[in-house]
């Protein structure tokens, strides 16, 4: 049997870009910020992924994620998402083990209302880099109404 023992993100012979030839190993603490697999630290092609953590008594601001879906499990805590189905604000709370799927560019927000744990979770994008559109309010996106891709703003980490 062959063993590979070093870290996933070794770069191939043009030392730029990590083989494609192999599967990948990155090792808890060796994230990139909050990236973990991504084009710039495995050389993936289609997939995002990473950890994030949420402080407690925290929320983030309303935002979608362009034309990225979104893979959310949470490992620890239990944070409340929030979008708007027309009608008003739909308040999901999950919780450790959960999966949530949050489509392209649906307006929503992170909370953690716990005053002491943090959340935690790991999170999966269609996309090679974070998308983040900051938005003023929360609204029901209508399926003609994605916005064109220049309209959005990559983010990384």
């Amino acid at each position: 049997m062959n063993t590979h023992g070093g870290s996933g993100s070794a770069p191939s012979t043009d030392g730029k870009t990590p083989p494609l030839n192999r599967v990948h190993h990155v090792r808890a603490g060796e994230l990139d910020g909050h990236t973990a697999i991504s084009g710039s630290t495995v050389g993936s092609k289609k997939l995002w992924m990473g950890l994030v953590e949420n402080p407690p008594l925290s929320a983030t601001d309303n935002h979608h994620h362009g034309d990225s879906e979104a893979g959310i499990y949470v490992v620890s805590g239990h944070p409340v998402y929030v979008y708007h189905d027309g009608t008003q604000e739909v308040r999901i709370t999950a919780g450790p083990g959960d999966f949530l799927l949050v489509p392209p560019f649906v307006p929503h927000r992170e909370e953690n209302p716990d005053p002491n744990e943090p959340v935690v979770a790991v999170i999966a994008r269609t996309t090679q880099e974070p998308i983040k559109v900051s938005l003023p309010e929360l609204y029901q996106l209508k399926e003609a109404e994605a916005p064109r891709e220049e309209d959005t703003e990559r983010l990384s980490g």
